[in-house]
């Protein structure tokens, strides 16, 4: 199976839609991204060049069954797709948060949150984004 982002003009994605791979093969038996554009605009009268393949195994840059990961991220509805570098962006989380393209991420200003230690971990403590401050908070659920 082969699935498709439907995106707006805007990049952003309005649906994802699942193909069978035969509706994606040319005359020589090859399976191809543009055959399956064609065959779902000419299905869901939705211009070829909206839909966006892309691959249900990837997430954060990795194939999460070691294959080859294809376009930084499973599309979802909202997601933005960027023709650019070659992903699906999820939300930005805060104003201040960078793309890190080598993970298809977004990543705050300042890194990752500090490492909890064992002893935080069993106190089910935790870091959250402060974003007026941009810093990481340090918290423990009472």
């Amino acid at each position: 199976m082969a699935h498709f982002a439907k995106i707006s003009e805007d990049n952003i994605v309005l649906q994802v839609l699942t193909l069978n791979n035969s509706d994606m093969l040319d005359e020589n038996g090859q399976s191809l991204e543009s055959v399956g554009q064609q065959y779902l605009q000419k299905h869901n009268n939705w211009p070829a060049h909206l839909w966006i393949q892309t691959s249900y195994n990837t997430l954060g840059g990795k194939h999460i069954k070691g294959g080859t990961p294809f376009r930084g991220n499973y599309a979802a509805i909202g997601y933005t797709w960027n023709a650019d570098d070659q992903i699906f962006w999820p939300k930005k989380p805060y104003s201040s948060w960078i793309k890190d393209v080598a993970t298809a991420s977004w990543k705050s200003p300042i890194g990752d949150a500090p490492a909890l230690t064992e002893e935080q971990k069993t106190a089910m403590s935790y870091y959250s984004w402060n974003e007026s401050e941009q810093s990481w908070d340090f918290k423990t659920i009472s």
